[in-house]
């Protein structure tokens, strides 16, 4: 279980085909922090540390993942947000993620508030009930808010420090991101579907 509060960036500096799964080798000021087994948020993506040798450390995405995710997309020299998993006891600063992202959106404008970048957004309206306006959303691993809700698209507003620390400097129109939307309204939305098949 995540927050989306991101800890810091890693590079890709390798890609392995293994079958029809695919090893990244990523290098990061965190993989001295990091252990074996442990569950890493690789925007939005939970993915097992598998091996760590100094600044570098690997992770494999199954095929799933890669058909799902903007996984299947990365490069050598792309810039991926990361965030280790939570601690019990400690603070929620955004909102509990899950890193099990539910598919892609696809940006479709920037622009400069003064301050704030607000992102526009487009996703599958499939998805639709569970955004709501003020609610939470998770981009890349990272805890939003969403605003301008539509069943087709959403704008969120992203905070210097987050632009600066973050991924989302490099995102441009067309760029699709990791979306994970919140847990709780994916209960309400499967309980209503099984009352509604109940009646």
């Amino acid at each position: 279980m995540f927050t989306g509060i991101i800890e810091g960036l890693a590079k890709i500096v390798r890609i392995e085909e293994q079958g029809a799964n695919r090893t990244f080798y990523l290098e990061s000021d965190l993989a001295g922090e990091l252990q074996v087994d442990q569950s890493i948020c690789h925007n939005g993506i939970c993915l097992t540390v598998e091996g760590i040798e100094g600044p570098t450390y690997r992770v494999t995405a199954i095929r799933e993942t890669l058909l799902k995710t903007s996984a299947g997309g990365w490069r050598v020299g792309d810039t991926v947000n990361l965030e280790r998993s939570l601690r019990m006891g400690s603070r929620l600063d955004g909102h509990l993620v899950q890193g099990h992202v539910d598919g892609t959106a696809v940006c479709e404008a920037r622009a400069d508030r003064e301050g704030s970048v607000e992102f526009t957004f487009r996703y599958d309206d499939r998805f639709a009930p569970l955004l709501i306006e003020k609610g939470s959303v998770c981009l890349n691993g990272v805890s939003l808010t969403a605003f301008n809700v539509s069943n087709h698209t959403f704008t969120v507003a992203i905070i210097p420090y987050t632009y600066h620390h973050t991924t989302f400097r490099d995102l441009r129109p067309g760029n699709p991101v990791n979306i994970e939307f919140d847990l709780l309204g994916k209960y309400v939305q499967r309980m209503m579907a099984i009352n509604e098949k109940a009646s």
